[in-house]
This record gives structure tokens, sequence and C-alpha cells, in this order.
């Protein structure tokens, strides 16, 4: 019995493959990927939860940006079906009707909601809290009823532009606030992008050329100019459709009528006389910095004044024909895309108010008026915008 149990196999005498065997462990390099991989998932779960509700808000994911495809594709058709092409032909009168149309843009805007919201760059919707807060490097200056809401809204289409919304009015209203209170309206900006703002009003205020020296000699100034005699009667009309019971513009453009005196202190005159107000620009700043943009070359060719002011602020060109249509029933240019948005968005939605019926020789009167005025800022300017 003792033989058998010593010659043959125990039961506990069982070979090692016929055991489980545990698995071997994984070599160093394969451990180090499965981890690698593991982490890419949750920090990909992580971006993807936090940009939910930032990314609808992103206008370089829907529009253009460095790199964003949208820049390179073609040119979707207007809600008025397919625009003709850039630059935009027009008569006189609808040149006319289209400036005040995107002139009035700001203050349609302004009455509907105060605080337009800033426009976010790509990179810091994903980001909360990137980038820091400047003072402004650009700063559209004026001038009220020329266009400065078109300007600004199709420059805030560029990846490399940040700008406020709404207009702080810091160098006429606030300056007793600080420069610290200042710089915390502008938007948070990345290497690279410009802070900007616009407040029309600073262009005919005295104190305003020394103040925004003070804070940058280095500042680039933008001014948005029109025909004097038709920004005039813009004006005239907007304050109109807020207070119909004021006096008649002729009676408000002439102390004595018959004599053909203008009347130099009502608001309405004495924004136009351009040359007068860039006399103390200059004082304070080299022409080199300042660019004055067309109100008439805004609506007639929006893509190749957008190429002057491009150059102008160093930025590369990216706004072009393509981000715009013209619409026929408003009678002037669009943007295809909205910054925030992928639809098409045209300025002053209630607006295209008809002017007051004018006399022609009132009309005669005022642009005799400031035909010197004209011509001087010409000669300043080396630019004749074709007024007279």
């Amino acid at each position: 019995m003792g033989q058998r149990l010593s010659g043959g196999r125990s039961c506990l005498d069982v070979p090692g493959r016929l055991l489980p065997q545990p698995p071997p462990p994984l070599p160093p390099v394969r451990r180090r990927l499965a981890l690698l991989f593991a982490m890419l998932c949750v920090w990909l779960y992580l971006l993807v939860y936090s940009c939910a509700g930032s990314c609808a808000a992103a206008p370089g994911l829907l529009l253009l940006g460095s790199g964003s495809r949208a820049a390179h594709a073609p040119p979707a058709p207007g809600p008025d079906g397919s625009p003709p092409r850039l630059p935009f032909p027009a008569s006189p009168a609808t040149q006319s009707a289209a400036g005040e149309e995107m002139a009035e843009g700001a203050t349609s805007q302004e009455e509907q909601s105060p605080e337009t919201p800033d426009s976010p760059s790509p990179i810091s919707s994903f980001f909360s809290g990137s980038g820091s807060k400047q003072l402004p490097q650009a700063i559209i200056i004026g001038v009220k009823k020329g266009g400065t809401r078109a300007l600004l809204e199709f420059l805030r289409v560029h990846p490399d532009v940040r700008a406020v919304g709404a207009e702080p009015h810091f160098f006429d209203r606030s300056y007793d606030k600080g420069l610290a209170w200042y710089r915390d309206l502008m938007p948070r900006t990345l290497d690279g992008q410009i802070t900007m703002e616009k407040t029309p009003s600073y262009f005919v205020t005295r104190e305003a050329p020394a103040r925004i020296s003070a804070m940058s000699k280095d500042t680039k100034l933008l001014v948005v100019v029109r025909d004097p005699v038709t920004r005039a009667v813009s004006d005239y009309t907007q304050t109109l459709s807020k207070r119909p019971d004021i006096p008649s513009f002729e009676s408000l453009a002439f102390r004595n009528r018959s004599a053909g005196l203008v009347d130099r202190s009502w608001s309405a005159i004495q924004i136009g006389l351009y040359a007068e107000h860039l006399e103390r620009w200059l004082r304070h700043f080299p022409a080199r910095q300042m660019l004055f943009v067309s109100g008439e070359r805004l609506v007639r060719d929006p893509a190749g004044e957008l190429g002057r002011v491009q150059d102008f602020l160093g930025l590369k060109r990216i706004i072009s024909d393509k981000h715009f249509y013209f619409n026929q029933t408003k009678g002037f240019p669009c943007l295809k895309k909205a910054e925030g948005s992928g639809r098409p968005h045209c300025l002053g939605k209630t607006k295209g108010r008809p002017h007051p019926e004018i006399d022609v020789q009132v009309l005669r009167q005022l642009r005799d008026f400031y035909r010197p005025f004209n011509r001087k800022f010409y000669q300043m300017t080396g630019h004749d915008f074709g007024w007279d």
C-alpha cells in the first residue's frame, strides 16, 4: 500500500499548468500608457462639461478667427437672396439713408440694451478668467452720427479685437473715477489682442486729448467722419424722435436765417466743425496716430474701409468682402454673422427714420458755411472726403 502511494500520483500532485495562474504584470511602458489614457479621458470630460455654457458665446468658433474654418468658408447668401459683389453701388440718396441707418445703430442698440456684451475670444471662452484687463490701445473717439457703432461692430468680428460694448464715457464724464475704474470696464485680453472702446463725444470734449495722452501717448485714435450737413440733419432727426416738440431744424440752425448767420453754438452744427476739433488733438497726438474713416465709404465699401482700419491697428487683414452682404431692403451692408451669433446681423432694427423735409436753400446755406472748414480739414488729414 505504501509503495502504491509513494509510486503513484497524489491527488495534490497536480501539474502547475492545470491550476489557475495570476495574470503576468503589465510592462512598465504599457502601465504608464494606460494611466495617461485614463487621465486624458477625465480631462476631456471636464473640458466638455465646463464649456457647455460658454461655447455658444464664442464668436471665433462661429465666425472667423485665427485658424477658424469659417474664415475660409465660401460666403453664405444673405436673407434677401444672393448678395451683390462688394463694393456696393449705391445712389447718393441711398447712401444718405444708409448712413443714417448705420450711424443711428448706436442709439438703437443702447436704448434697447444699455450693456452690450463684450466680444469673447475663442480661447477665453474655454477657460474662464483667462487673460487680463488692459487699458485700451485704440479708441474710436468720434464722431456722433458718423457711423461709429457700425465700425465697432464690424471690428468685433476680428478675433484679435476685444471691445467694450457700451460707451464708457470715461474721458468726458467719469474721469474722476480713475484709471483703475476705467480698466475694470475693459474685457479680458490675451497676448496679441487689442483692447478697444468707443465714445463719440470724446472728439468734441476739450479735456479729452490731454487726458488720453496722459494715459498713453501711444494710443491709436479712430475718427469716423461724415458730410457735416447730413450729419447735422441726422443728429436733429434722432433728437426729434425723442422730443417731438422741439423747434424746427431751420430755427435751430440759424441765428438769423435771412442774413444767413448760422448758430455755431447748436451742438448739431458745432460737431461738424471737424478742423477746429482736430487742432486740439494734434497738440497732443501726432497725425500718424489718428485714422479718419469715411462714414460714406463705410456704407459703400465696408471691406475696403475695414482694410485700412486693420492696417492702421496692425492687425492681419481678416475682415473682408465675405463677411458682408448688401441688404437691399435696408439699403446698406450687414454682417453675415455677428459676433456671438451664427445669424446675419444688421444695425438699427428700428431705424431708417425719414428725415424731416428741409428747405433746399437751408441745406445750400449750410454747405456754404461748412465749405471752408471742410477744405481745411482735407488739408490737415491729407484726404478729400468729397463733401463739397
